[in-house]
């Protein structure tokens, strides 16, 4: 089995530990270099959080679902012109994804940033909490992307939050929270047909096996009638069933910007609390 410590240790331990000595990833990725994580992330968002009330999505949240083979991320990058590389939108709505701060991190320790190439018992290892060798790297991603968020959130900013629509009662309390300190909601479904999902995962470096993605496939599809009734006109299903060229695309997916979610970015907060806020930020601002 390939041990994370011959790969993290001339560069993090030093020692010979094994990975499960390591204690997963707080082995290797010490607490004072979270700390310095949040630190830099801070120092790097300065000229971002410092646009307050004049952020152009303020208080404005986006939610993303999608299944396996939905073709989600090419969607959104359509939609919102965000690149891999970047966080942030032409429209200046900020992207909480915790793939960005994964690959941040295999690139951080000298993995690379493309999980599907690497063998497979080193992409459970990193990514699978019920690998019996599991490193906690995923895990770690996930509480980096959190602080990120809370920073966002922290300065009321507009954000694009990416996720997978399995678990409708995540999303339910994560739309409640943002909502209670003043944003304003939507979702955006990503769905294609089951067999179209099937085609798209045999075309990827790491083929998922295909009952598992059929599975996941139905555990998204099943909360579609749930996240209508939870968001109501704020809701909209993108169809990504056929493979579209660049010009194809643009030419359907530049409609739904203009109409609908720039409609919804650049409109008035409606939420009181978010009014309330941005009231109290222009008064402050003022006696400045």
């Amino acid at each position: 089995m390939i041990k994370l410590k011959d790969l993290l240790e001339s560069s993090i331990t030093g020692t010979s530990q094994s990975s499960e000595e390591l204690g997963g990833y707080a082995g290797f990725v010490k607490p004072e270099d979270y700390d310095a994580y949040k630190k830099d992330l801070a120092k790097k968002l300065k000229l971002i959080l410092a646009e307050g009330v004049q952020d152009k999505g303020i208080l404005k949240a986006v939610f993303l679902a999608g299944g396996p083979g939905s073709g989600k991320t090419y969607v959104v990058k359509q939609i919102f012109g965000i690149p891999d590389r970047f966080n942030i939108s032409m429209s200046g709505m900020k992207m909480v994804n915790s793939d960005k701060e994964l690959k941040y991190l295999l690139k951080k320790y000298g993995f690379g940033t493309d999980l599907d190439i690497l063998p497979d018992e080193l992409f459970k290892q990193l990514t699978d909490p019920d690998f019996e060798d599991y490193s906690g790297f995923r895990g770690y991603s996930k509480e980096l992307t959190k602080e990120r968020e809370r920073l966002y959130r922290e300065g009321r900013l507009g954000m694009v939050i990416d996720g997978t629509g399995h678990k409708f009662q995540k999303i339910q309390s994560h739309k409640k929270e943002l909502e209670d300190v003043g944003y304003d909601t939507y979702m955006i479904f990503v769905n294609t047909s089951l067999e179209v999902a099937q085609k798209r995962n045999q075309l990827r470096d790491r083929v998922l096996p295909p009952k598992l993605l059929e599975k996941s496939w139905k555990d998204v599809q099943k909360n579609i009638g749930s996240f209508q009734a939870l968001f109501k006109n704020n809701f909209v299903i993108v169809d990504n069933s056929k493979h579209l060229s660049e010009e194809e695309a643009e030419k359907k997916f530049v409609p739904l910007v203009t109409k609908v979610i720039r409609k919804f970015v650049s409109k008035p907060i409606k939420n009181k609390l978010g009014k309330k806020w941005v009231e109290k930020q222009k008064l402050l601002n003022r006696r400045k």
